[in-house]
């Protein structure tokens, strides 16, 4: 669990610098890598041994589920307002291994706020 909080941490940081050298698509990813390590780390933190998928929203739909009732209501509000911005982190994921996808800078700038949004409030 510790492993992949750091592993998050470590990613999103990984996420600025290439924002900040212009590496948008590659920021793109590293962003998706580190909600998804965040989340996968919340689950195993709860007991929760998580699937094998990349799926951020899925990740975000079992915190909901397994959260305590006043956390609940968090995630799923997260998953809602987001449902977009998560899904496009996912595609992230998937186009930075198999179709070329270039990402604005406008377009890593919201997905990191998202991420840091997430973040902060799912406990």
């Amino acid at each position: 669990m510790r492993y992949l909080a750091e592993r998050a941490s470590e990613f999103l940081r990984t996420a600025e610098y290439q924002m900040s050298n212009g590496f948008h698509s590659l920021a793109a990813f590293s962003l998706e890598r580190s909600l998804q390590l965040f989340l996968k780390a919340k689950l195993l933190a709860m007991g929760v041994e998580y699937p094998r998928t990349h799926s951020v929203r899925r990740l975000l739909e079992m915190l909901s589920e397994v959260s305590e009732e006043g956390q609940k209501g968090v995630a799923r509000s997260l998953l809602q307002r987001y449902l977009l911005e998560l899904g496009v982190l996912e595609d992230a994921y998937i186009t930075s291994r198999y179709v070329a996808r270039e990402f604005r800078r406008e377009e890593v700038e919201r997905l990191k706020g998202v991420v840091e949004e997430v973040m902060r409030n799912v406990a």
